[in-house]
């Protein structure tokens, strides 16, 4: 089982203030559409196949892996990505919360395993290694933050 977390500040110092509906919106276009969030050329597709009132289905290419996530959005609170097909099982979470001095914080938080791969093993082994990295999550988490400041400099947020 991997289990990985990590957090940074919405606003450090020196970077343009977000309020919480603009992170919020970011989040929400990072789950609608990976290609304006991750390097250029590492997703090649991002469709919605399905939509509900409470979740909606994409179908994405990233490495050049298919994947068939299930996307629940807590309306200014929280993302879940259920991994349903792909290499990795379980879900994965970016949420926004308050700190206990009303500061603004992304935390992401996964509990995944690798399918067909044993539990614990060499493989699990690596990508927890992976996830809890300078290059993991955390880096994920503050490029999203990065790009949801372009968009909105750019107006498109």
């Amino acid at each position: 089982m991997i289990s990985s977390t990590a957090r940074v500040a919405v606003n450090p110092e020196g970077e343009t203030a977000l309020t919480r509906e603009q992170a919020w919106q970011g989040l929400v276009l990072k789950a609608r559409d990976a290609r304006l969030f991750l390097p250029e050329g590492l997703c090649s597709r991002c469709e919605i196949v399905e939509e509900s009132a409470t979740h909606f289905v994409r179908e994405v290419t990233i490495g050049g892996t298919d994947l068939r996530e299930i996307m629940t959005l807590e309306p200014r609170n929280r993302v879940t990505f259920f991994q349903a097909t792909g290499p990795r099982e379980g879900a994965i979470v970016n949420e926004l919360f308050e700190d206990e001095t009303g500061a603004l914080q992304l935390r992401f938080y996964c509990y995944l395993g690798l399918r067909d791969k044993e539990p614990g093993g060499a493989e699990e082994q690596a990508e927890q290694a992976q996830f809890d990295s300078d290059t993991g999550y955390k880096a994920a988490l503050q490029s999203t933050l990065k790009r949801t400041r372009e968009l909105l400099a750019e107006g498109n947020l």
